[in-house]
């Protein structure tokens, strides 16, 4: 519905679209009227305000610690205001506003918020209030964790139109979203949905369409207009639907949520640390057993070799290797670099002939896992070569399951399988290594969450000892890298086309020599 709730943050505002008719000595009666209802914190404590749409420049302002909010039906209230005015100069001693409200769900929205608010004014005047007249206000959690420009990026970015498309438009992800919740109708007929960070509105309205009784659409970027234009454009859902302004570490909703939805996968299931807001609304929103859409994760990951990719990063540092550059000798630059492209871990879609061992894979569990558990990961590495080669790195991508009551769908984004614009995510190391079929690779991949939402990578991979003389353990060769997931190489080179039968998951195309051995469920799922 039009009617979006933006929800209040700490020195910031809440407001709600209504309509509104003043009672008041002066006038005995006024026409209803569109306005913009907004609570605000001023220094004096917090306010509301209503901004009339037909005349901007006549604001009511009411002032919270003396007006009374009452009920006269299920989509209408009135408020007395003592001592109000607005800014017309006209004088007005005792004035009621009647608020109209879309919905019921709105209008307990607004009586929850309007208490709220008047408790917050009750606190400033406690002694919050800063000696300069600021008032006293604490970081939120993302806050205390979160550059504030990375945070102005990230909601720059996702609050732009062209970036949304790009995801719509990504069939694999929206169509596998659409079809676990509309085969899950049971899991959301009657039942209160949040969306944690909604984006365009997308996933709310699909939770309308499977019968949701109400879904709170949180949205803390600018993208919010745009969500609210969407869902008011389709009135049928819309109706259902309350947008939110502001960050799941922060909002505060009218009601408990029985199921969450969210997509809040990054590169590499964790880059841009979004799942860890996925937690804390968790924690936050849902009722006891409730259900989260998607339900869990898992990063799979496997070694590679690929000559070409190694000879294209390598040479891009050959630029440093010039002894006379306009007479200047680069060389002593050209060590730094070369470490510097290997740092970039590469973004593409890849041939999964490139593998060259069974997959390993690690486990999240959206229902269970503690934020504090995202903050550091490390996954030890064990595989067997299939074949003797050069290994170059370690490739990685994930897939998410959606356990609902009647379908349990994944979501892959496995090389071999139909292209998202996750693409899949390789670690080069600048040092090869050699291996034997048979041979074991071990090692491990850590990776450490910063303040830039993304993570340091560090990647060590061993060749142990082999034939004669292997029981007595030991390696022979080891390579070890250091990468940012924030700063990615994109090479988006398509792989060859690598068809596999109808009957044939779209895992199994993950080496078909390893097709056995990789313990890998959704393609069954998602053939379904």
């Amino acid at each position: 519905m039009e009617a979006s709730l933006g929800q209040k943050q700490k020195l910031k505002q809440q407001e709600f679209t209504v309509s509104i008719s003043q009672l008041s000595a002066s006038s005995s009666g006024a026409p209803c009227s569109s306005a913009l209802a907004r609570f605000s914190i001023e220094p004096e404590g917090a306010q509301l305000r209503f901004h009339q749409e037909l005349e901007p420049s006549d604001i009511i302002q009411v002032d919270i610690r003396t007006a009374q909010l009452f009920k006269l039906g299920h989509i209408e209230s009135v408020c007395i205001n003592e001592g109000s005015a607005t800014n017309k100069e006209e004088e007005s001693y005792s004035r009621g506003i009647t608020i109209r409200f879309k919905v019921e769900d709105e209008g307990r929205a607004f009586h929850w918020a309007f208490e709220h608010w008047k408790n917050e004014t009750v606190q400033v005047c406690a002694g919050g209030r800063l000696e300069n007249g600021k008032v006293l206000t604490s970081k939120s959690k993302f806050d205390d964790k979160i550059e504030a420009s990375s945070a102005k990026m990230y909601f720059h970015y996702y609050g732009q139109l062209l970036h949304q498309q790009n995801m719509l438009q990504d069939y694999v992800r929206t169509g596998t979203y659409y079809a676990a919740v509309i085969e899950n109708r049971a899991d959301f007929i009657g039942r209160v949905v949040v969306d944690v960070g909604a984006g365009s509105g997308i996933l709310s309205l699909f939770a309308a369409q499977a019968g949701a009784k109400h879904v709170y659409a949180v949205e803390a970027s600018e993208m919010v207009e745009y969500a609210r234009r969407l869902i008011a454009g389709n009135p049928s859902l819309g109706q259902r639907i309350t947008v939110i302004k502001g960050k799941v570490e922060e909002v505060e909703l009218p009601e408990k949520a029985d199921i969450l939805i969210s997509e809040p996968m990054g590169t590499l299931l964790i880059n841009e640390r979004m799942l860890e807001s996925y937690v804390i609304a968790r924690d936050r929103f849902l009722l006891p057993n409730g259900k989260m859409f998607p339900t869990n994760g898992r990063i799979h990951m496997a070694p590679f070799s690929d000559e070409y990719l190694y000879v294209e990063i390598a040479n891009k540092a050959l630029f440093w290797q010039q002894q006379n550059y306009y007479g200047i000798d680069l060389t002593a630059l050209h060590g730094p670099a070369f470490q510097g492209y290997f740092s970039q871990p590469v973004v593409d879609a890849f041939d999964p002939r490139l593998l060259v061992a069974p997959v390993t894979s690690h486990a999240i569990d959206f229902t269970s896992v503690k934020e504090e558990e995202l903050y550091e990961i490390e996954i030890p590495l064990s595989f067997i070569a299939s074949v003797g080669t050069r290994v170059h790195g370690l490739a990685c991508w994930f897939d998410v399951l959606f356990n609902g009551s009647s379908v349990q769908r994944w979501l892959t984004t496995a090389p071999g399988a139909p292209t998202t614009h996750w693409y899949q995510l390789r670690c080069v190391l600048s040092q090869p290594i050699y291996v034997m079929a048979g041979q074991e690779i071990t090692g491990r991949l850590h990776m450490v969450a910063h303040n830039a939402q993304s993570y340091t990578m560090y990647l060590t991979m061993s060749a142990k000892m082999w034939g004669v003389g292997a029981e007595q353990g030991g390696t022979l060769q080891t390579s070890s890298c250091k990468l940012d997931l924030k700063e990615p190489y994109y090479r988006m080179a398509q792989p060859q086309p690598y068809a596999w039968a109808q009957d044939q998951h779209p895992q199994d195309a993950v080496g078909l020599s390893l097709a056995q051995q990789l313990s890998l469920n959704s393609g069954a799922s998602l053939t379904q």
